[in-house]
């Protein structure tokens, strides 16, 4: 992490969880060829993977497939334990932009998460923090190499923020600084060395990061 005030230097000294959210748009379920799930599929990316806004993503060597992924970012603001989802928007801090790289080989190869998302580099994050949105409403927009790869909004949601903070703090209490990185929408696609991907979302700003080969 080059900037020791970006956002992802912050979190990053707290050593948080970061918990991503698979198959959590109608869209993007309906072009992976999956159902819409009964409840929220919950990985975890280690807190080594958080990257600043405008670092180099790292894609590895000896893999075929490398993708973006936009996202909404939600940043815990408070200790929670079994929160309600009516109460739970009251424990965010706030809102950020996440990009959940991934290595569709060893997602497909593992069968679980692990591995094909928690390289170093995997987790760009950014570029501030923003308090008081309604994340049941924010246009996001994905462009790879100035080229609109994604354009939904959190309106396609299967789980809303407060439904996924219900669920996950049934089973972990969250911290603050803890991330929670709510899915992605249709029109994930591969990154190669040369690309910029940038990843916008309405009232946050913009997230970009190159991305270099692995040396």
């Amino acid at each position: 992490m080059a900037h020791s005030d970006s956002l992802a230097a912050q979190l990053a000294a707290k050593k948080p969880k970061i918990i991503g959210v698979g198959t959590n748009y109608r869209a993007h379920a309906v072009e992976m060829g999956k159902p819409i799930p009964d409840e929220p599929l919950l990985f975890m990316k280690p807190s080594s993977a958080l990257l600043a806004d405008g670092d180099a993503i790292v894609r590895p060597r000896g893999y075929q497939r490398v993708d973006f992924e936009g996202e909404l970012g939600v940043v815990i603001g408070k200790r929670c334990r079994k929160v309600r989802a009516q109460d739970a928007l009251g424990y965010v801090e706030g809102y950020c932009i996440v990009n959940d790289v991934t290595v569709r080989d060893l997602q497909k190869k593992d069968g679980q998460f692990t591995r094909a998302k928690g390289f170093d580099t995997f987790c760009p994050v950014g570029p501030k923090l923003v308090a008081g949105l309604d994340p049941s409403k924010l246009k996001l927009v994905t462009r790879q190499n100035g080229q609109v790869r994604q354009d939904s909004s959190t309106s396609d949601l299967i789980f809303s923020v407060p439904q996924l903070i219900e669920v996950i703090s049934r089973v972990m209490t969250l911290e603050p600084g803890d991330l929670i990185s709510t899915g992605t929408p249709s029109g994930v696609g591969p990154i190669a060395p040369g690309d910029v991907i940038e990843i916008e979302i309405e009232g946050i700003g913009i997230l970009r990061n190159p991305v270099v080969e692995e040396s």
